[in-house]
Parts: structure tokens; C-alpha cells; sequence
């Protein structure tokens, strides 16, 4: 184990990294945010911005670019075979390890996490801008094997309902107990019933971040997941409401931890909370 008593220390650079790594060309900072206007209001020098919205979902169907398209994705930031690319963003990362999620997915794993994303950069005063950097495109393809080992789909979700698997709902308790379907600053029709899947555990998401937007040590991460049965030896799944916030728990318990099964539903509750006898939960 390395700093914090991560599994995977080397999945995260922190700040004072970053700023000294600004002008390397092997270093791509991209911007994910669930404000997709956050960009152009100030970002990270040399970063490039990507819309969650646009830019990582097909644009036909509920998924995500397939390798391809992922690998025209990364060319178009100037993404080669030999970069690196550091991702972050607003609310303690949350949309950047959604996309970090999705690059794994499709089996791109030159990947980083910016420890304590925007909240922590703008903290400590780091400069920002407003200017565009123009990066040459590349001819860069995803070559890595796909990992669909990190992705559950209904159907394991469904069958999962009652067994030995480890459901961890990680939204909002008021979410959790049916009271809302969505964070509140959010529309609230998504999912035709409130509640959760029957057994889930609720660790609220942002309980892995410190007040900076930083992880939290292993130590107190392992204690946060276990006082709530989501332990190393479990299959666990983890979903909150489209797959975003579940990611920042996917990457803390099997990047961070080291848990070896661990799988995001990114469906999450906008569609099991709207299948026809799907078994729910309420309270």
C-alpha cells in the first residue's frame, strides 16, 4: 500500500504534482463536470473540457461511446499512446470519476484522478483561465481490453436481489427512503417510483471525501464501508441515480481499497426505479 494505505496509490496525482506537471506534453488535463458550463468559466491552464452529457454518451441509446469513438474522443484532446491523461472536476469529482469510470470501461487505463479535483485547486489559490488551448489531434485508438467486469446491467441486478451480492445505495438518505428521486437542485420525474433495491446499504457518496474534496485515508474508508457490511470478501454493486455518483464509490472501494468485485450499475435508479415489478424498498 502506498499514501493513505491505498491499494492503488499511483490511480491519483495530487495538486502540487499536477502544478509541476502543467507543461508536459505527456500530461493531458481534461475538465468533467456536472456543470457544463464550468469550463468556460475558468478551468485548469492547458485543460481540455468534456460535456458528460455530449461528449461520453452515444448519441443514440442509453450508453456510452463504444472504444472507438472513445479513441477519436482522446485524439481530438491530443491524447497519444505515451499520455497520460489527469481528469477532474467540480462537486469532489464526482463527473470526473464518471468519465474515469467509462475510460476503464472501454479499456483505456493511462488514467489519474485529480485528488480533491477543482474544489482543492481553487482552494489553494492555483491559477485558472479562461483561454483555450488549441492541442494537435492525434491518431490515437484505444487498444486495451474492455473491462465489463466493472459494469452491471439489470439483469444481474435483478438476480442479485436477496443473494450474498452487496447492494451500496450511494445517494442522498431522503433519496434512500423514497422521499426524493433526485439531489434536490435537480428535476425530481426521472424514475416513475421512489425508494431503493431491497437490502441496499446507504453510504451517501460524498462520505468518502474530506471538507477539501479529497479522499479519504484507507483507513477511513475500510471503516466507513464495513460499518455497513461492504467488505473486501462481498461482491459488491454499487448505484445511486444515472451512475455518476456511484462511480466516485467504485473508484474509492476498488481503486482505493483494492476490493477485487465491485461493479457499477450505472442503469442505477432512473432505471430499476422504473421497471415493472422490480422488488423496492422504502424507508
Amino acid at each position: 500500500m502506498g499514501g493513505n494505505g491505498y491499494a492503488h496509490p499511483e490511480t491519483l496525482v495530487d495538486t502540487d504534482w499536477l502544478a509541476a506537471h502543467l507543461d508536459d506534453a505527456a500530461v493531458r488535463v481534461i475538465d468533467v463536470d456536472e456543470d457544463t458550463t464550468a469550463y468556460e468559466q475558468g478551468h485548469i491552464p492547458g485543460s481540455v473540457g468534456w460535456n458528460w452529457t455530449t461528449d461520453l454518451h452515444a448519441a443514440v441509446g442509453r450508453d456510452y461511446l463504444d472504444r472507438d469513438a472513445l479513441g477519436h474522443l482522446l485524439a481530438e484532446a491530443g491524447v497519444d499512446h505515451d499520455t497520460t491523461v489527469i481528469l477532474y472536476g467540480g462537486n469532489n469529482n464526482w463527473f470526473a470519476a464518471y468519465a474515469y469510470w467509462i475510460l476503464r470501461l472501454r479499456g483505456f487505463d493511462k488514467v489519474k484522478l485529480l485528488d480533491g479535483g477543482r474544489k482543492k485547486w481553487e482552494l489553494e489559490g492555483r491559477g485558472m483561465t479562461r483561454l483555450v488551448t488549441d492541442h494537435e489531434r492525434t491518431d490515437f485508438t484505444v487498444t486495451g481490453e474492455e473491462n465489463p467486469q466493472f459494469r452491471a446491467l439489470r439483469g444481474e441486478v435483478l438476480e442479485s436481489v436477496g443473494s450474498a451480492v452487496r447492494m451500496v445505495d450511494v445517494r442522498s438518505p431522503e433519496e434512500y427512503r423514497g422521499e426524493r428521486l433526485a439531489p434536490p437542485h435537480l428535476p425530481q420525474e426521472q424514475a416513475q417510483v421512489p425508494g431503493h433495491i431491497p437490502g441496499a446499504a446507504n453510504v451517501p457518496w460524498s462520505q468518502a471525501a474530506n471538507d477539501d474534496g479529497t479522499f479519504k485515508s484507507a483507513g477511513e474508508l475500510k471503516a466507513l464501508y464495513a460499518g455497513k457490511g461492504i467488505t473486501s470478501d462481498r461482491e459488491v454493486i454499487a448505484y445511486c441515480r444515472i451512475g455518476e455518483r456511484s462511480s466516485h464509490t467504485w473508484f474509492a472501494l476498488h481503486e482505493l481499497l483494492g476490493y477485487p468485485d465491485v461493479k457499477n450499475y450505472d442503469g442505477s435508479w432512473t432505471e430499476y426505479g422504473s421497471l415493472v415489478r422490480a422488488p423496492v424498498e422504502l424507508g
